[in-house]
């Protein structure tokens, strides 16, 4: 079973960073897809930021994600330690929300942008960005 704990939120003003870690037990993760999501209160689950595995070539390691946080957000992995980050800058207070590490299935490389191709989440860290 797969085990994921975030760390790293907490309170931050507007133009300040903060990074996020993931920490994964239970399996190697350097061959699946990874990702970061985010839910706000009264809103959906947003897609903040998704990394792929590495595959039998050695390639691997994409990043994808959504226009609201590209340029601020980077995603990456340790495979040495089980874990992935996420480095945030230049936050802005819309960036406030409780942020989930989430893992797809065994073998499953790629890096989705939709919650519901994960199987595997966090219980989540608080990110708030003060105006």
């Amino acid at each position: 079973q797969v085990q994921l704990v975030e760390s790293g939120g907490g309170l931050v003003q507007a133009g300040g960073s903060l990074r996020l870690s993931c920490a994964a037990s239970g399996r190697t993760l350097s061959s699946t897809g990874m990702g970061w999501f985010r839910q706000a209160p009264g809103k959906e689950r947003e897609f903040v930021a998704a990394i792929s595995g590495f595959g039998g070539s050695g390639f691997g390691g994409t990043p994808r994600y959504p226009d609201s946080v590209k340029g601020r957000f980077t995603i990456s992995r340790d495979s040495a330690k089980n874990t992935i980050y996420l480095q945030m800058n230049s936050l802005k207070p819309e960036d406030t929300a409780v942020y989930y590490c989430a893992a797809r299935k065994s073998g499953i490389v790629s890096a989705a942008t939709s919650g519901r191709n994960y199987d595997y989440w966090g219980q989540g860290t608080q990110v708030t960005v003060s105006s």
